[in-house]
């Protein structure tokens, strides 16, 4: 085989949801959106330390945390949501609320009376709104394509986001110094358009069908089946700890950069270079055929690497290099356990696990934020960076127990001193149908013969 032919059969492989028309539409939409996400997210946290405080690293910790913590104190509502409801209008309405909110920040910025406590009330809105977007939006992408492709699309959905993150958030930086915050916010504004119009030309009759919900069904639902599944809870505990502790980066960049002596382009240009790992995690996650748990456990280990090494760096350029290895070993980490949930997870309750999904990752965050926040300012940024590395060590330890006490890391069966792992499957669930007496009456039950009862 040549290596074009190579080249053609890998690429199809890569992007083989984009053969379907409504994730192409999506994607578009949701690329164009993302980067006006990106430029508030940068513009938010920069006003926060140098409009409205003076530098102060604990005030942006708690603006982080009141965006975060809504999806934790609304998990039990989001994910009955996210699976009871048309997951296309209800996004309509999320996108729309976002839209409205950064319109009205950015006008309160140029009029010149936003505060630090008016800005807290509005991260907390922004966090309420974002906690019914988010389970709803992840769901969503497995509704778009067929299953077998789930993991596949889920991949592409964060090359996606970290594309617009190596777009936002230096334009955002050019933007700032050039005219200020508040058109920042307003160009973030104009962006949801692009999402609003993808959802419009969805086509909602080629949408994956999705099984109907009995109506007794609970948050609860959702709790149980996770609780049953070990290799989900180690999953949950292993993202709320690199969560909680490591995925600060407005804190971490922002401070750094200003140890630095950098301005606000030089912190978009540090987020958009840690996109710049974070997109080749996606692109490689993308070329998987199937999500494995044991790569979310080599991805811990290596954003722990990679954060001792940021946090030693003695100049601006070395610091942004560790910045690749750190995005390239989140997005690996994140993307393999968002896909191994999705294609794991019964169809019926995969919008509230993935609601707990959503909770652990985002709700750690309100934990984390204000003590990493703290640590930047009592002992500066690279203790607070270290503190990161330690947190996703105990999560790397804490996986590599499971792999052990499961079974799955063992000697080799004829190398006397290796070790392999087993290979993890997905699991392979049927959607149940609803329960009706015709289904009931109608449904053959195969009779043993006397042979096969024997034995």
């Amino acid at each position: 085989m040549t290596t074009a032919s190579r080249a053609r059969r890998s690429s199809p492989a890569m992007f083989r949801s984009f053969s379907v028309f409504n994730y192409r539409v999506w994607f578009i939409g949701a690329l164009v959106s993302n980067v006006g996400a990106w430029m508030q997210a940068t513009a938010l946290s920069w006003v926060v330390l140098t409009q409205l405080t003076d530098n102060d690293a604990t005030a942006m910790g708690i603006t982080m945390a009141l965006q975060f913590a809504p999806p934790l104190l609304l998990v039990g509502v989001t994910g009955w949501v996210a699976d009871r409801f048309d997951r296309r209008r209800l996004l309509f309405v999320t996108q729309g609320l976002l839209m409205v909110l950064g319109l009205i920040i950015g006008v309160l910025l140029l009029a010149g009376v936003m505060n630090l406590w008016t800005m807290y009330a509005f991260a907390f809105g922004l966090g309420i709104v974002a906690a019914f977007d988010n389970p709803a939006r992840q769901a969503f992408v497995s509704d778009l394509v067929a299953r077998e492709n789930a993991s596949n699309a889920v991949a592409l959905n964060a090359a996606s986001f970290n594309t617009a993150r190596m777009i936002g958030p230096a334009v955002a930086g050019f933007v700032i110094v050039a005219v200020g915050t508040g058109w920042v916010f307003l160009l973030n504004a104009v962006t949801f358009m692009a999402m609003l119009v993808s959802l419009i030309l969805i086509r909602a009759n080629e949408l994956a069908p999705r099984p109907k919900m009995r109506s007794a069904a609970r948050m609860a639902d959702g709790l149980r089946y996770v609780r049953g599944r070990p290799d989900l809870v180690v999953t949950f505990v292993m993202v709320f700890l690199l969560g909680a502790f490591g995925m600060n980066f407005p804190i971490l960049a922002s401070t750094m950069a200003i140890e630095f002596g950098q301005e606000a382009d030089g912190y978009g240009i540090l987020s958009s270079i840690l996109a710049v790992g974070s997109l080749a995690g996606a692109l490689l996650a993308a070329r998987r055929d199937r999500a494995r748990l044991r790569l979310v456990i080599v991805g811990l280990g290596l954003f722990a690497a990679a954060s001792v090494l940021s946090a030693i760096a003695p100049l601006y350029g070395l610091y942004a290099v560790t910045l690749m290895l750190i995005g390239f070993a989140t997005v690996t980490t994140l993307t393999t356990a968002n896909g191994y949930v999705q294609t794991t997870t019964e169809p019926a309750l995969r919008g509230r696990v993935l609601a707990l999904y959503m909770a652990i990752l985002m709700g750690g965050t309100p934990f984390g934020a204000p003590i990493v926040g703290w640590a930047a300012d009592a002992f500066g940024p690279r203790a607070a960076i270290l503190l990161g590395a330690g947190a996703a060590l105990v999560a790397f330890g804490i996986g590599l127990t499971w792999l052990i006490v499961s079974g799955r890391l063992h000697r080799h069966e004829t190398r006397r001193f290796a070790l392999t792992i087993d290979e993890t499957r997905p699991i392979t669930v049927v959607a149940p149908e609803e329960f009706s007496d015709e289904v009931a009456a109608t449904t053959p039950i195969r009779v043993p013969d006397g042979e096969s009862a024997r034995r």
